[in-house]
């Protein structure tokens, strides 16, 4: 009988046994979980911002170690950066989801049926959700939070870059578990950041119920890819503010600077900015200084350059570029048509504003894009969770199916049907 050779393993491999038995535990727990009282996983939710008040040198501690070995993009190490205010908005992100209505048991709908049968559609969890997250370290909070109210257990794998972090951010969820008398293994991460549990987690058909991916463009990617469980996702925020010929000139201003600059490294941040040709000459050069005196820099095509001559010339790929940095695409447009053809031809489908006074106008913007959030007069970083009243959000979404923009406490639920008779049988 031939011996069997030995293939080595690759660096990526998976570890079925670890990721195996947390989502075995994750699928126990989540089952008292979800059958748990809403005063209870609100108890949870508080005593886990406790938690994460009490762990703050702790956590800071932590995060300074992180941002030691840290080497990335300014824009990346800001999103991993945790400063006692942050640590604070976590801890008040968590106490608000505490706050908001039970999704759990909703009666989405109800109706009867000639015979008499009483049938009612109610939300129920999803069951176990894989959370692969990069760098920023209050996505574990926030998901948690999402997951823990909306009765779902939860498998967190962070990046490398947050592990620190992560730890004690856990340890503060599962404080909360704890004392709320709810199972720890609700919120569990790997013991680690091997690469092979994103693979494990990937293949974890019939343990995961659902992956969802919060990071760069080449993560979600390989999720959306490798995956064999349900996925989640938006793959790129390539959102766009338009400012149309009937904007208010100061307000638009205000608008772009706040959308492109706030916080360069996150999704909802502007990346392209479209003038309106009929006001580019009057408006563009003073959004241009705005910006630039902050430290922004420019790839423009030739409408606005021939504005502002010194602007650096654009490439095709500039437009088609998420630059999650002080970097902002400019073009000048034809009216709100054109617009559109330019977020249609570029645009990812996550968030996209225009400013204009002209109600028509903004009619014709807001039904004219299929992107997830449309907005009128407000900065695209408006697009987040807790800015919609979502108390935090798990990720943003731009498919077609089950979930679109802010996933909040709603978004993580599915439904069953209940059948209630009186002794019917079927002929």
């Amino acid at each position: 009988m031939d011996q069997a050779v030995a293939t080595p393993a690759r660096a990526d491999a998976p570890q079925p046994d670890v990721i195996r038995a947390m989502a075995i535990a994750a699928r126990q727990a989540g089952r008292v979980l979800a059958r748990s009282t809403t005063e209870t996983r609100n108890r949870a939710l508080v005593a886990a911002a406790g938690a994460l008040r009490a762990r703050q040198a702790d956590l800071l501690a932590a995060n300074a170690h992180d941002l030691t070995a840290f080497t990335g993009a300014p824009a990346f190490r800001d999103r991993l950066t945790l400063t006692r205010e942050r640590i604070e908005a976590m801890a008040q992100g968590l106490e608000q989801v505490a706050t908001l209505p039970d999704p759990v048991g909703h009666v989405m709908a109800e109706w009867d049926r000639p015979n008499g049968l009483r049938i009612r559609r109610v939300a129920t969890p999803v069951g176990v959700i894989g959370m692969i997250y990069e760098s920023r370290p209050n996505v574990g909070a926030d998901a948690a939070a999402l997951c823990i109210k909306s009765g779902n257990a939860v498998i967190l794998r962070g990046g490398s870059d947050s592990l620190n972090s992560a730890r004690i951010i856990h340890a503060a969820m599962q404080a909360g578990l704890n004392e709320a008398g709810l199972p720890v293994e609700c919120v569990q991460i790997p013991p680690d950041a091997d690469r092979a549990h994103v693979a494990s987690m990937l293949g974890a058909a019939g343990l995961i119920d659902l992956i969802i991916p919060r990071g760069g463009k080449s993560l979600v990617e390989r999720v959306c890819a490798e995956a064999r469980v349900p996925v989640l996702a938006h793959a790129e925020g390539l959102c766009h503010t338009y400012v149309h010929a009937a904007a208010d000139l100061e307000m638009a201003r205000r608008i772009v600077l706040n959308a492109k600059l706030r916080r360069p490294g996150i999704c909802g941040a502007t990346e392209t900015l479209l003038v309106d040709q009929a006001i580019a000459p009057k408006i563009l050069p003073g959004l241009i200084e705005d910006l630039a005196t902050r430290g922004c820099t420019f790839r423009a095509d030739e409408g606005a350059r021939a504005i502002v001559p010194d602007l650096p010339a654009a490439t095709e790929d500039d437009f088609a570029t998420e630059w999650l940095d002080a970097v902002l695409s400019v073009a000048v447009v034809d009216g709100v048509e054109q617009a559109l053809a330019h977020i249609a031809r570029y645009g990812s489908a996550h968030t996209e504003a225009i400013v204009t006074e002209d109600a028509q106008a903004a009619a014709t913007f807001l039904n004219g894009t299929d992107s997830a959030v449309v907005m009128w007069n407000a900065s695209t970083q408006f697009c987040d969770g807790g800015e919609f009243g979502f108390g935090a959000e798990i990720g943003i979404a731009t498919g077609r199916f089950h979930a679109r923009g802010p996933v909040g406490l709603e978004q993580l639920t599915t439904y069953r049907y209940e059948v209630i008779g009186t002794g019917q049988v079927r002929t």
